[in-house]
């Protein structure tokens, strides 16, 4: 189609008063935005037919081609991608897979994944998809307050990681002040902290872990979080910033409104899962990123009011788009409207864990993120925990290690009504017994990326009781 990829006009602004980029999209009646949406997925459907092997090999092999979609229950028949399959395809075809649909001497950044837990995955994005997903960026930023007249402190890593890199071209492209301080290097966090202090950014950027450890070295060195004049902090690649205690700890401590922003770096743009001003869960921006939640078994959409996986499709990006890419994450959907106006579906909690953090004991599926939800909201509860799961002959235990404040000794009860206090609320919330250790402040170690806060020990129980590897 003559009108796809689209392009967009640089120049354009809103005027600052404004709530929205784009109000007659954002506000557009579902049923007319439907109609759009398809048009979009037929255009990169056709686009992805004829340029990337890839999807016309398993569109084929699925018995269908981009013809055969006359409607959003048409495209609920193309077949789901993998993370696995594109890892897969890219070992097959270095070092971009047979999804890329663009010339190699047009990609214009290239970024991946570490490989920490398995092959890196490399992403290869061309200039005018840069330029979209700086414009996407922009007008969903504007979403959540962010104005030319902000000063943006990126305390995130720039480096493979997708997520630095993606807000700083939408900070850029809204026409605000970025300030690409970074993360990572020992003693910049200290290093930050005088920055805050001295140039008084408006707004942050990062990881919640990251943004409650720099609340935490401030109050260490003898400043108080609020003086930096934050207004509006916003976060991705962790799950902590749509729990409601992490949120509220995160609010309270800084003065400033807190904002969740994210899917996956393979969709980039991003932040097309992202609150708005009102903090009401994240809107999913169906014009730039078609998101669908699908049963984890049935892989059916789910309605309204029910968890699901998000399966995510570009609409506007011509190099390695993503068509019915299946996140692995969990969330809840709902269409109920917003204070916003924006009569995009919403994801009132979040993004709240991943399939595959899931871990059962005794029986119970128990996620991460509702662990940290009770503990943040525990008055005593320190900085930092760290979720253990281990065996005892055969019985599964879990074990919660949690930092306590230092004013929690003086509490009616001391540590140990803290402690008891902990273990029933846990229990009340993930149905099975947790054992709760309560260590002083500052024990357990800090992130300034991801923080890995669980830690599953059976597996070396079951070794050393079978005689397996770890048998000495």
């Amino acid at each position: 189609m003559k009108d796809w990829p689209p392009e967009y006009d640089d120049r354009y602004a809103p005027s600052p008063g404004s709530r929205y980029w784009f109000k007659e999209r954002e506000c557009e009646d579902p049923e007319a935005r439907d109609r759009e949406v398809l048009r979009k997925i037929r255009a990169v459907m056709a686009w992805a037919w004829e340029r990337a092997p890839f999807y016309r090999r398993k569109w084929q092999a699925a018995g269908l081609e981009p013809g055969d979609i006359k409607s959003l229950d048409d495209f609920r028949k193309v077949p789901v991608v993998t993370k696995p399959e594109l890892r897969e395809d890219q070992a097959a075809h270095p070092p971009f897979g047979s999804y890329l649909a663009i010339p190699r001497e047009e990609v214009y950044h290239i970024h991946g994944t570490s490989g920490t837990t398995g092959k890196p995955t490399a992403f290869a994005i061309g200039r005018d998809d840069w330029r979209r997903i700086a414009n996407a960026h922009a007008r969903i930023m504007w979403g959540f307050g962010l104005r030319p007249s902000d000063t943006v402190f990126f305390g995130s890593f720039f480096s493979l990681y997708m997520g630095g890199w993606g807000a700083l071209s939408g900070v850029e492209r809204l026409g605000a002040t970025a300030f690409p301080f970074g993360a990572g290097v020992p003693g910049q966090t200290l290093m930050a902290l005088r920055w805050l202090r001295e140039i008084r950014p408006s707004a942050f950027y990062g990881t919640p872990s990251y943004g409650l450890y720099v609340a935490e070295k401030a109050r260490v060195e003898g400043m108080d979080p609020k003086e930096f004049g934050l207004r509006i902090l916003f976060f991705s690649g962790e799950p902590g910033a749509g729990i409601p205690s992490t949120k509220r700890r995160i609010e309270e401590t800084y003065g400033a409104i807190c904002v969740d922003t994210g899917s996956m770096a393979e969709m980039t743009p991003w932040m097309t899962n992202a609150e708005c001003e009102f903090r009401t869960g994240m809107h999913l921006w169906q014009d730039i990123v078609y998101a669908e939640l699908l049963h984890p078994e049935a892989q059916e959409v789910v309605p309204s009011g029910k968890e699901g996986i998000p399966v995510y499709t570009h609409l506007e990006r011509a190099s390695q788009p993503m068509i019915r890419l299946w996140s692995g994450d969990l969330a809840t959907w709902t269409d109920d409207p917003c204070e916003c106006g924006r009569t995009y579906p919403r994801l009132p909690k979040g993004v709240y864990g991943r399939v595959d953090d899931m871990f059962i004991v005794r029986g119970e599926n128990i996620y991460p993120s509702a662990i940290e939800e009770v503990l943040r909201a525990t008055d005593g509860f320190g900085q930092e925990y760290r979720i253990i799961v281990s065996r005892e002959e055969t019985m599964d235990e879990l074990v919660v290690r949690a930092e306590f404040r230092q004013e929690a000794d003086a509490r009616p009860g001391g540590l140990e009504a803290l402690r008891r206090e902990m273990e029933t609320r846990l229990r009340a919330v993930i149905g099975v017994r947790a054992t709760v250790q309560l260590v002083p402040p500052g024990q357990l170690e800090r992130s300034e990326f991801k923080a890995r806060r669980v830690v599953d020990n059976r597996d070396l129980f079951r070794e050393l009781t079978s005689g397996g590897p770890g048998d000495v």
